[in-house]
This record gives structure tokens, C-alpha cells and sequence, in this order.
């Protein structure tokens, strides 16, 4: 008689649980079909106030490995000690890389040789100043530098420029949604969920490209003109309504 008294609770229990999964699920389900969501874009266009160049030290193959460190470091202070003088900061000059690597000659006679060593060294610079990038070129060269790329822009400050973007998108989202609203016979009721996606900002970049100048470096170099152009902030939101 208890063992039947136990069950029946047991059993009493469980059905109670059944009904309360089905009647969450039920409601779950019924909300998910109350709602409506669109999505929208916007960007806004601004002036890049950041220009971020590498600027690189190539050394020909030397005999030995003190050799090439020395033939590079001798270049590279001389750059960085142009780059003081051009009011380029401390905290915007990175060493990005740096290699020194053995350089093998082979031949059918002889097999593979040791024909000496190579230093490439790399520097990231970020030029505050974007009236300053043809200078730094040049005179970079001039102390040495023959491996120059990966240009791009960008903008130090982008939270005002995504307020700007975001304010747009969702104006087009509220737009989209009461056309759709009056075209499908809708009721659109009030906001219930907002989500955004920044897209990655888009900046005009030279890709990869390298000047890489043959010579010691101390040849006159013109100063090249560098256009920055406009850079693209980008806002994705997605509105939820409910459904009435």
C-alpha cells in the first residue's frame, strides 16, 4: 500500500512537470511567432586622421651574422634618429619584425653552401601629422630604408561617427518595418530587442606594396604625395517588434 502510495506521488509529479515543459514551450513558441525583426544599414564618411606605415631595412648578404646585424642597425638608428627629428613619438615607432637569416648558395659541384647572412628588420609607424608622410618616406630612404608598405588609414576616434551611423540605421530600420507593416497588414506593436553590428571600418590600404630601392640610400628621394581619402563607418541593426 505505500509502495503504491509513493508511486502514485511520484507519478503525480511527473505529469504536473510534463504540463508546466509543455505549457513553457506553448508560450515560448507563441511569443517567437508575436515577433517581427528587420534589418538595416548606414555608414557615414570622415577624413582619416591616422596614417599607419612600415618601414623596413633590407641588408645584403654578409659574411657573417655580426656583419649583417651591424649593417642594419647602423641604417635602422639612422632612420629612427630621422623620424625624432620629423616630431614622430616614441610610442608611435614599433619594431614589427626583425630576422636575421642564413643564406645558402648551392651549386652541382659543391652542394649546398653557407654564402652568409641576411637582416631584415621592420619598423610600424603611426604618422599623426598625415601632412608628414611624403617627409618620412623620403627621408627614411635617404638614411637607408628600402622596404616600404602596407599603408592605411584610419580614424583614432570613431565612437561620435558610429553614434552618427547607428542613429541612421535604425531610422531606416523604423522606416522599413512600417512599410512592410502597411503592405502586409500588420500591426506592429512595441521594440522589444535591438542588435547591432559594427562592421570592420573599411580603410584605403596599398596593399602589401614595397619600395624597395636598390643603392645605399642616400640618394635625393622626391617626397611622394600620399591621398588619404574618406574612410567608412559602417552600423548593422536589427529591430524586433512585437506583433499585434
Amino acid at each position: 500500500m505505500q509502495k503504491a502510495h509513493v508511486w502514485l506521488i511520484s507519478f503525480l509529479i511527473f505529469v504536473v512537470g510534463a504540463i508546466v515543459i509543455v505549457a513553457l514551450v506553448t508560450a515560448s513558441k507563441s511569443k517567437e511567432e508575436d515577433r517581427f525583426s528587420v534589418s538595416a544599414s548606414a555608414s557615414v564618411y570622415a577624413k582619416a586622421d591616422i596614417a599607419n606605415l612600415n618601414v623596413g631595412v633590407k641588408s645584403g648578404t654578409m659574411k657573417t651574422a655580426a656583419d649583417a646585424s651591424q649593417e642594419s642597425a647602423k641604417k635602422m638608428n639612422g632612420i629612427v634618429d630621422e623620424l625624432k627629428k620629423l616630431k614622430i613619438e616614441e610610442k608611435d615607432i614599433k619594431t614589427s619584425d626583425y630576422n636575421l637569416t642564413p643564406i645558402y648558395n648551392w651549386t652541382e659541384s659543391k652542394g649546398q653552401e653557407l654564402d652568409g647572412y641576411e637582416v631584415t628588420q621592420t619598423l610600424n609607424l603611426k604618422i599623426r601629422d598625415l601632412n608628414m608622410i611624403g617627409d618620412v618616406i623620403a627621408k627614411t630612404t635617404q638614411q637607408g630604408a628600402n622596404q616600404i608598405g602596407n599603408i592605411s588609414f584610419t580614424i583614432d576616434d570613431e565612437f561620435a561617427l558610429k553614434n552618427q551611423a547607428r542613429e541612421l540605421a535604425i531610422e531606416k530600420a523604423k522606416e522599413k518595418a512600417a512599410l512592410i507593416a502597411k503592405q502586409s497588414g500588420m500591426k506592429l506593436g512595441s521594440i522589444k530587442n535591438v542588435v547591432e553590428d559594427s562592421t570592420a571600418p573599411v580603410y584605403p590600404t596599398y596593399s602589401n606594396a614595397k619600395l624597395d630601392m636598390a643603392g645605399s640610400g642616400k640618394e635625393a628621394v622626391t617626397t611622394p604625395t600620399i591621398q588619404t581619402g574618406q574612410n567608412e563607418i559602417k552600423i548593422e541593426v536589427t529591430l524586433t517588434y512585437e506583433v499585434k
